[in-house]
């Protein structure tokens, strides 16, 4: 898949909430995972690692009141979209935030992914 075919079924994936076919098919095994300095995963290499990152943050959600995904944007091999949700954690109530994700694609594949976003305490 060249990057606008995988920016295209990354998003489709990610709108059906089907996060794992997302990882199994169209991330690399070396994918490194990047989050803002001062969030609880500044940095996850591998799928081992990114899977932990996203099991942590799942068993702190009580419930996903909406998410989004906007349509993505390529340049070369990357691409970016914006994302949104309104959650409430188990800890710290009811949050809507939005984030920017910037994506690397070689050989077909995520090898790298980026979030931009204002930190945020779950605790407060």
């Amino acid at each position: 898949m060249n990057t606008q075919e995988v920016a295209n079924r990354w998003a489709e994936l990610c709108r059906q909430g089907d996060f794992k076919t997302c990882y199994e098919e169209l991330y690399s095994p070396e994918c490194v995972s990047v989050e803002p300095q001062g969030s609880q995963w500044e940095r996850a290499e591998g799928l081992e690692q990114m899977a932990e990152k996203g099991k942590q943050w799942n068993e702190g959600i009580q419930e996903v009141h909406g998410a989004e995904v906007g349509e993505p944007i390529v340049a070369e091999n990357f691409f970016t979209a914006r994302q949104a949700m309104d959650i409430t954690y188990k800890e710290g109530g009811r949050q809507q935030f939005e984030e920017m994700s910037l994506y690397e694609v070689r050989d077909g594949k995520i090898v790298r992914e980026q979030f931009f976003y204002t930190v945020q305490n779950p605790a407060k």
